[in-house]
């Protein structure tokens, strides 16, 4: 009997094939048999406290245009399904929160979701580094302006960003003496109504802000490294940073080393870190992006590597 995928995503019409992971996890299910059923958030929902979807069966090719064929409307339960990936982009918003508890309730009747619907939750892509202090350059994380400019003044050169962005939204760099300076911060936390961190600048930003994967703690041997637009500070492809792939340097594998046991305990099961330099920077624990990137240049299949610790979790 085949197992059975639920993956949560996006409109899958929205994605770009060539470069999205969520599409190469599909490619690698299909390839090994696993039916796959498709969702996104406003499938889901809860009945007498168990939870549901209106799934619609999913084939993919591998190629640009009429890259995927869905199937009839069916309803069922969550929770009879063997594994869900849950790869729906941030914002990480209320509505993401309340489907992590949809998830949960199937984890407790026995499906496998990647990754854990609890430390999806509980570790912040920005705070959970805070765990890692070795590992990491100084922040602060404040909403009141005044906390925000005392650590300008120290730091001199900063990157501010809010707690809930990705794709280099709203991430400003900000220099002591910038006239521009309490805009930005009025701007990053809404008038001190939201909290923002604060980060020393990391001149190596330069050489790229380095994408790492980790299966079940372990790292991909190569790095993704995106690197700036000319007259940018971000490394983020959705910001025009171009993109290289790169071996792990020692310090590289050394804070993998240092987050390692940490993710294993929390079910965290597919995590792209961000580095910079020698600092880990965020632990992207939503939907994280960079296979399709890696295999192409290094002849991995990432994919694989994810579906064959799946399959090890589900024996």
């Amino acid at each position: 009997m085949s197992r059975r995928l639920g993956i949560v995503m996006d409109a899958i019409d929205s994605i770009k094939p060539w470069k999205d992971s969520s599409f190469a996890m599909l490619l690698e299910a299909q390839r090994r048999g696993w039916d796959i059923h498709y969702m996104v958030l406003d499938d889901l929902y809860m009945e007498d406290g168990i939870s549901l979807a209106r799934t619609r069966d999913l084939q993919v090719t591998d190629r640009r245009e009429d890259f995927y064929q869905l199937g009839a409307f069916e309803t069922i339960p969550l929770g009879e399904l063997d594994l869900i990936l849950m790869r729906k982009d941030p914002p990480f918003d209320l509505e993401y929160i309340y489907a992590t508890y949809f998830l949960e309730q199937a984890e407790e009747q026995g499906a496998l979701v990647v990754n854990r619907p609890q430390s999806l939750r509980d570790c912040n892509e920005k705070l959970f580094t805070r765990e890692f202090p070795q590992c990491c350059a100084p922040f602060r994380v404040a909403r009141q302006p005044d906390r925000l400019l005392e650590f300008l003044e120290r730091e001199r050169d900063i990157i501010i960003k809010p707690l809930d962005g990705m794709g280099g939204r709203s991430i400003f760099r900000l220099r002591l003496g910038d006239p521009n300076t309490n805009a930005i911060i009025e701007a990053v936390t809404d008038h001190g109504q939201r909290q923002a961190m604060v980060q020393r600048f990391i001149p190596e930003i330069r050489d790229g802000d380095k994408r790492i994967l980790l299966i079940e703690g372990e790292p991909i041997s190569w790095a993704l490294a995106r690197i700036p637009a000319e007259g940018e500070n971000r490394g983020n492809i959705a910001a025009g940073a171009s993109t290289r792939g790169q071996p792990l340097s020692d310090r590289d594998r050394w804070i993998c080393e240092q987050i390692a046991p940490r993710l294993r305990e929390k079910g965290l099961l597919f995590v792209g870190i961000d580095v910079i330099g020698d600092y880990l920077t965020e632990i992207n624990v939503t939907s994280p992006t960079g296979i399709r990137e890696l295999d192409a240049q290094f002849d991995l299949n990432i994919a694989g590597e994810l579906f064959d610790a799946v399959e090890r979790q589900l024996s």
